[in-house]
């Protein structure tokens, strides 16, 4: 079976983005040791998953071929299928790209019963906050940049969740990934 990894960058105070969305705390420049990380991260995945908000900037963005990104990076983003969960989309406005809406666990677990790779999903805070809260997740890949925001978007906001530390990485920009998987 498949397995579902979430991989997001969070604040070391457990937010993933500002009050209103901000990302702005993420400024710290990324080196060879941490792309090593993410690409073995990433080799086993063959599916994206991403919530409507999330994709509506995030598919774009690769799509833009955005400065910055080595081209293997922009065409993995860009290559890779995505499935956008939604319940407000009947069909999607995206290449490679397909839509799926109703129930979240039933979605998740067909997916994870295709043959293929891993999926990972990349934050979104609401399809996050369910996917914990259903415990869906296999793996917790949680990029935690040392900066304090106070407030903003929880990546756990209500649910309590029992998580076994299998790994802590630091990196030489400051970010450390701690991998956790849920507690059975």
């Amino acid at each position: 079976m498949r397995k579902l990894k979430l991989q997001v960058q969070v604040s070391v105070d457990g937010y993933m983005a500002g009050p209103n969305g901000e990302m702005d705390w993420m400024t710290f420049d990324w080196a060879d040791d941490i792309n090593a990380y993410l690409d073995a991260l990433t080799e086993p995945v063959d599916t994206i998953v991403l919530g409507r908000k999330l994709a509506e900037g995030f598919i774009p963005a690769w799509a833009s071929q955005p400065e910055g990104e080595d081209q293997a990076s922009i065409d993995k983003m860009n290559n890779t299928p995505k499935v956008v969960i939604t319940n407000t989309l009947t069909e999607s406005p995206w290449d490679n790209t397909v839509v799926a809406g109703g129930d979240l666990a039933k979605i998740v677990n067909d997916l994870k019963a295709q043959p293929g790779g891993d999926l990972i999903v990349y934050g979104g805070g609401t399809l996050v906050a369910s996917l914990i809260a259903e415990g869906l997740i296999d793996d917790l890949h949680l990029l935690v940049n040392p900066t304090a925001i106070g407030a903003g978007m929880p990546v756990f906001p209500k649910a309590s969740t029992a998580l076994t530390l299998v790994a802590a990485t630091p990196f030489e920009c400051g970010i450390t990934a701690l991998h956790y998987q849920p507690k059975a």
